[in-house]
């Protein structure tokens, strides 16, 4: 496998990443970020610890996430725990208005 061969194949892989986020997304509530990996879920608890030392750091947990990693066969998890001394970012989604359907509606 050449070079170009392997960037081709990292970029499809990417492509249809982006596609399955795009699918699922409206499914969570929150988007959780890591030095190392990107998260969406509905239920998220962030603990800030201090370590022995003086250190702080975060414990994440998170159930039913689906997570943003194209080497992962199975983006779904269960269960995610996280523990890091790096920055953690949580957001909630803007979850879009309801919008009415169009077809077949009438007064």
């Amino acid at each position: 496998m050449s070079a170009e061969d392997l960037e081709k194949y990292e970029t499809e892989m990417e492509l249809q990443l982006y596609r399955e986020y795009r699918d699922v997304v409206g499914l969570f509530t929150y988007v959780v970020e890591t030095e190392r990996r990107f998260y969406l879920t509905n239920s998220v608890d962030l603990d800030v610890r201090t370590a022995e030392n003086g250190d702080v750091f975060f414990d994440v947990k998170m159930q039913d996430a689906w997570v943003w990693d194209m080497y992962r066969p199975a983006r779904f998890v269960k269960n995610v725990r996280v523990v890091t001394f790096k920055d953690v970012n949580v957001e909630e989604l803007a979850k879009p208005d309801l919008e009415m359907p169009k077809e077949g509606f009438s007064n």
